[in-house]
């Protein structure tokens, strides 16, 4: 069995009481306190979360808009430098090679933030497809990143930048040179929980200091350090997918419900496009639904959904909701059965028990 790998973060994990498990070949922390006093950190206050497993890629050159236009589902001629983009990469068949960030410094130059699990198949994949004058590079191993996420994120955050009003950095906006502490990051208003927050790239040498630095300058806000579990509770709630759950090779971003990252009208003809330009025009066969048990019991990744003696599609993710305090879950199904308020059932320990279909995202943060 191969090693797992590690983030610049895993020797002082024991210090604040992490507990680790194996995510996708890495040996990354579960929790710190418990996922429920973490998940509401988050949403009432705030919480940090080591994420430098995450894969980040540079693409530059006089080519790199045109490329991308090609590689990505969404439109990249949108996006202003200082700018971000949520998108995907297809296969020609229309599944999901990965979903990711677009970070744009200039029209020759961006930053890819991939996930862990995909970083080589996606770095390969990337360069089996150069045209035209473009480099990319692989710098994962030289990159820390923190995500700092919840409603008292920028209170906490200030705090360490002097130069910077971080108020000034709008959702999917980025600056690339704030100072923190001494430390020169890129900070970007983007996450992966449904709440206000940002994600720091630091240098990997930097992340440790600045991991404390943050945890400390947080103490009256209430911060808590947060692990995976959190990390996932948190998206699920706001209906955002995890690649190898809501995204896959065999499900398109379509399927999944991210249709926003997809520009079938954008001129670029992208991998992928004209398979997923059908299911635009002709209509899905199946796609992601919430679905609230009805019954006692809790819906996991890998259920299968009945209705009568029909196998109907497959639940993604589900757990008791921390927030909403519901047994919920996403699954894909077949369309006839994606109606709100559709009786369904659910196949858990070789019962059959009762939900139906919700509407989705299950959590939405109060607007101020």
């Amino acid at each position: 069995m191969s090693e797992l790998k590690r983030t610049p973060l895993y020797e002082i994990y024991k210090e604040y009481g992490g507990k680790t498990i194996d995510f996708g070949g890495w040996d990354l922390p579960v929790q710190f306190s418990s996922i429920k006093e973490e998940h509401e950190a988050v949403r009432t206050r705030a919480g940090l979360f080591d994420v430098s497993h995450m894969g980040e890629i540079t693409v530059k050159g006089k080519d790199s808009t045109s490329y991308l236009q090609k590689m990505m589902t969404n439109d990249i001629s949108k996006v202003q430098n200082g700018g971000a983009q949520y998108t995907a990469m297809c296969y020609p068949n229309g599944g999901t090679i990965d979903d990711l960030l677009v970070y744009k410094y200039a029209d020759d130059d961006y930053l890819l933030v991939v996930n862990a699990s995909n970083i080589e198949k996606d770095f390969s994949w990337l360069n089996e497809h150069l045209e035209g004058e473009v480099g990319v590079e692989n710098i994962s191993d030289h990159i820390g990143q923190l995500a700092l996420q919840g409603p008292l994120a920028e209170n906490i955050l200030q705090k360490l930048s002097k130069d910077k009003n971080l108020d000034d950095i709008k959702f999917f906006k980025f600056d690339a040179h704030v100072n923190l502490n001494g430390k020169d990051v890129l900070i970007s208003r983007t996450g992966y929980t449904g709440e206000d927050g940002f994600e720091i790239y630091c240098k990997a040498e930097d992340t440790v200091s600045l991991w404390n630095e943050i945890l400390t300058a947080g103490k009256e806000e209430g911060i808590l350090p947060c692990g995976l579990g959190a990390r996932d509770t948190l998206r699920f709630e706001a209906t955002l997918p995890l690649y190898g759950q809501e995204l896959t090779a065999d499900i398109s971003p379509l399927e999944a419900g991210i249709g926003f990252a997809v520009k079938t009208t954008k001129e670029a003809d992208f991998i992928g496009k004209q398979v997923l330009k059908e299911q635009k025009e002709n209509g899905l066969s199946r796609k992601l639904v919430g679905i609230e048990m009805i019954d006692r019991g809790i819906p996991r990744h890998g259920y299968k959904i009945l209705s009568g003696n029909d196998e109907i599609g497959l639940i993604t993710t589900g757990t008791q909701s921390p927030t909403l305090k519901k047994n919920i879950g996403l699954g894909i199904v077949d369309i006839q059965f994606a109606e709100l308020d559709q009786q369904v059932e659910i196949e858990i320990r070789n019962k059959r028990l009762k939900a139906k279909v919700i509407s989705t995202p299950f959590y939405k943060r109060p607007k101020k």
